[in-house]
């Protein structure tokens, strides 16, 4: 048997993974939005002129994998208490408290959950490390993952080494993720070529599309 990360997704073993495009850390008044503005501009900016394109092509895929019936599954920061003693180490340490049921919590309006779409709340970096997504994947009978979001380098990066690690065949969409800079999204991307197929917006809805239709 051959095996190989190129290989185009079953619909109905997919799932298309959000990763924190959320009113905490990608809307202009979010917490960390507000925090990471005081502390690198640059980037912030940078961050908020890529996101519009970013969304964009989040809700295209969205459209498109909800078409195939392709489950799409939204992971937030979000505790499981009011005042965040849930929390991984990590996240006590930097900061990140988003309460439980708060408008940081939400996803961004923009690319909003439809119906009953999973979302589920984390408190570490990598959603496969604080959460129970593993067994909902899993349960699904998902075997291939799309994951986009933010940051590109942090917790989607998190995201998409844990799940080849436990088994998933993994897309990351290198023009639906964001970071901080376009060396940071570069280097995220050539770090993670071992462990995923990377494509474009335009190239998974053509894939998807051609799937339907056959």
């Amino acid at each position: 048997m051959e095996w190989s990360r190129e290989q185009a997704l079953v619909p109905d073993a997919a799932a298309l993974l959000v990763v924190d495009l959320q009113n905490f850390c990608a809307h202009r008044d979010g917490e960390e939005a507000r925090d990471h503005l005081r502390r690198d501009a640059a980037g912030h900016a940078y961050f908020f002129g890529e996101l519009p394109r970013v969304l964009d092509n989040v809700r295209a895929l969205q459209d498109a994998c909800r078409a195939a019936q392709i489950e799409v599954i939204f992971c937030v920061i979000e505790n499981l208490t009011l005042d965040g003693r849930d929390r991984g180490l990590d996240y006590k340490i930097t900061g990140f408290n988003v309460p439980k049921g708060s408008w940081g919590a939400r996803v961004l309006e923009q690319i909003a959950p439809v119906g009953d779409e999973i979302v589920i709340g984390k408190t570490s970096s990598s959603v496969f490390n604080s959460t129970n997504i593993d067994f909902v994947l899993r349960a699904l009978g998902t075997r291939q993952v799309v994951i986009v979001g933010s940051a590109t380098d942090q917790c989607v990066e998190g995201a998409i080494r844990d799940a080849c690690d436990i088994g998933y065949l993994v897309t990351m969409v290198t023009d639906a993720c964001a970071t901080y800079s376009p060396e940071r999204q570069a280097g995220s991307e050539r770090a993670l070529r071992g462990y995923c197929r990377q494509v474009t917006t335009a190239e998974l809805i053509a894939e998807i599309q051609g799937s339907i239709a056959t």
